[in-house]
């Protein structure tokens, strides 16, 4: 009786692989909406050009007024404080994000305050018009 021999195996298997790639890139593209903004806001819809991801700190205006500085919740009172140390560390450049619903002096007492602290480069932020 002869006795078979046996020899390795020089294939990888790869299935397992890219199935667990596959889950990774679905919830990456579903997580990553999700992580850009933070601050849940109905924003206005205007016609507008979409602009490239620029680097800048962003402040969020929600419904019922409340400040956000980059996710965090900042106080009326420490606003300048707040956004002064953080424009030291990063470019002095403010995207404002407002919900719809905000009342317009809010808005507005926001905007003269980034102004009074000397930054110049302002964007406001709104969601494209689907009509356009």
């Amino acid at each position: 009786m002869k006795r078979l021999r046996y020899s390795a195996l020089a294939e990888i298997n790869i299935t397992n692989l890219v199935d667990v790639m596959m889950v990774l890139l679905i919830v990456f593209m579903l997580t990553a909406p999700f992580l850009q903004s933070g601050v849940r806001l109905n924003l206005p819809k205007a016609e507008a050009k979409i602009i490239e991801e620029q680097e800048g700190v962003t402040i969020s205006i929600d419904r019922d007024g409340a400040i956000f500085i980059d996710k965090r919740p900042v106080a009326w009172k420490e606003f300048s404080a707040e956004l002064r140390k953080v424009i030291e560390t990063t470019a002095p450049r403010v995207f404002l994000r407002a919900d719809k619903d905000t009342k317009y002096g809010e808005v507005m007492r926001v905007i003269a305050r980034v102004k009074m602290l000397g930054i110049e480069d302002l964007g406001l932020i709104a969601e494209q018009d689907e009509e356009s």
